[in-house]
């Protein structure tokens, strides 16, 4: 419950201040966003034996690394690199979560009105606090790889839902080393700035 109001309290602070001219996908400098869902291992997927669903909020920071490539074309769009700060509460193991900071390289696609489709890989660190006899250490890394749509309600101001496939290891660092291989279905809200 922590973890949400201080990435409540990170939203607030990052929101845009209103501004005479609205950004949006193609023209905005950035973007602050806050996504929740569902998560759930795939058990026997790889080396997962552990159930383990979870309760995900993410809070997200998009910085816009170019302008438009590949206008008139169908891969239209922009270069974004995505900081995160997660919290997962993992639902079944008594509450537990894991904690952390993500950084992703996104590809936003900007050629349809109202909607940006998007792709997004990267990886990052998680202090896990599960509880699991089969994971050895409680510092652990993850990559992830997704993809998601925005739809704009307003010119910077856009609903979006989101798949992503997300891993935790300890990257051999610690043993025993069962991974987390799992699904996360989240939706939440993000707005852009100029």
């Amino acid at each position: 419950m922590k973890a949400f109001f201080i990435s409540a309290a990170l939203l607030f602070f990052l929101l845009p201040a209103p501004q005479a001219q609205a950004a949006d996908a193609a023209t905005a400098r950035d973007e602050v966003a806050l996504l929740s869902g569902y998560g759930i291992t795939h058990r026997y997927f790889g080396a997962t034996r552990t159930q383990v669903q979870t309760w995900d909020l993410i809070a997200r920071y998009g910085y816009f690394l170019s302008r438009e490539v590949g206008v008139d074309s169908w891969y239209q769009g922009r270069h974004e690199l995505l900081m995160e700060v997660p919290y997962h509460l993992a639902i079944d193991q008594g509450g537990r979560s894991m904690t952390g900071g993500y950084l992703l390289g996104s590809w936003k696609f900007t050629s349809i009105k109202d909607l940006a489709p998007y792709i997004f890989a990267g990886g990052g660190i998680l202090f896990v606090d599960l509880g699991l006899q089969s994971m050895g250490s409680r510092l652990n890394y993850s990559y992830q790889g997704g993809t998601g749509l925005q739809y704009f309600i307003r010119p910077n101001l856009a609903l979006m839902a989101e798949y992503r496939y997300h891993h935790i290891s300890n990257a051999g660092t610690a043993s025993p080393n069962e991974p987390l291989n799992s699904s996360k279905f989240l939706t939440g809200i993000t707005f852009y700035r100029q």
